[in-house]
């Protein structure tokens, strides 16, 4: 198929022409997002190959239909920015990447969690600067501490079965609760206000919809026990970041670790080092000094990304040939 693939960085290029070598697909890489603003650079395709933050609203649908677009074959887990609807109706298949590498977000996810309790991105910036002092860096343990994992899919499970490592206590939360994974992994299912008010640490793991959208907000913040540890490595839109600078200026969080944010387009992915934030509230975040904040990085492992080109371009290569599309959305 002839495939245009939006949002590219080289990683992107050089897992997706790794991967393409098996199937021969026509791929022409574009580095801006696909939205209204770029819809001229789509000709001559049967399918394009969006990223997390592309926005495929109804308008881009339709235009994509009239160029001919059959296929919309997402490099990720998440399909919130597709217009589902228009893609029915204008009769375009769209098709995802369900699990890449589940150790890999769940590893970033301990990443934080240790460099936020640890003080590890203070000590850094601090011996740096010759400055080898201790004060302000003292930490807890993990061991014996409750976490809170929040969503029990791949992800979710992966972390679990990280937190057992470290000797942690494990509560979680899902809508849909798998029978018996409980018992095989060693958790307990819980309500969400129980899990907020005895845990230690909260992870997020599940996707953004209308349901999730700001499920951490004033009252859930509230509700959580002080002194705990949050870390979201899922979608920014899961917490609500007005509620969140409050309550880390109230006291009530020791430490925040975050690899996204609900206003991430536009921002995250790219160099604004020589322009400066224009985000005021990103920007407040930066200034704690108990937040630490990585750039939607949680998928970046060597693995995650030879995983994520292959379902891409087998899924494109199912749709081509009829097959039956397991990843369709």
């Amino acid at each position: 198929m002839r495939i245009a693939v939006f949002d590219t960085k080289n990683y992107d290029r050089q897992s997706l022409d790794g991967a393409n070598q098996q199937f021969g697909h026509q791929l022409s890489y574009f580095e801006p997002r696909l939205n209204r603003d770029t819809l001229e650079l789509v000709h001559g395709v049967d399918a394009v190959c969006p990223f997390v933050n592309d926005r495929l609203d109804a308008e881009v649908i339709a235009s994509l239909a009239a160029r001919g677009v059959r296929l919309i074959t997402l490099r990720c887990a998440g399909f919130n920015g597709v217009d589902l609807a228009a893609c029915r109706q204008h009769g375009i298949t769209v098709t995802r990447v369900p699990a890449y590498s589940p150790h890999a977000v769940a590893e970033h996810a301990f990443a934080l969690l240790l460099a936020v309790v640890r003080r590890i991105h203070k000590s850094y910036v601090r011996v740096r600067e010759m400055d080898f002092s201790l004060d302000g860096l003292v930490g807890f343990d993990l061991y014996r501490k409750t976490i809170g994992v929040v969503g029990t899919g791949r992800i979710g499970q992966a972390t679990i079965a990280i937190a057992k490592g470290f000797g942690m206590r494990v509560l979680a939360f899902d809508v849909y609760p798998q029978a018996g994974l409980d018992e095989k992994l060693g958790f307990e299912y819980v309500s969400l206000p129980r899990l907020l008010a005895e845990c230690d640490v909260v992870s997020l793991h599940l996707p953004l919809t209308a349901e999730t959208q700001h499920m951490i907000n004033t009252t859930s913040l509230a509700g959580m026990k002080p002194g705990a540890v949050l870390i979201n490595t899922s979608r920014g839109g899961l917490i609500e970041t007005a509620a969140l600078i409050a309550a880390l200026k109230d006291g009530r969080l020791a430490g925040v670790g975050l690899d996204v944010y609900e206003m991430e387009e536009g921002v995250f992915f790219e160099n604004h080092s020589e322009v400066g934030l224009q985000d005021d509230q990103l920007a407040r975040l930066l200034t704690f000094p108990n937040v630490l904040v990585t750039a939607h990085q949680g998928f970046l492992t060597r693995e995650a990304l030879d995983n994520i080109a292959e379902t891409t371009l087998a899924n494109a290569t199912a749709f081509e040939r009829g097959s039956q599309l397991d990843n369709k959305v």
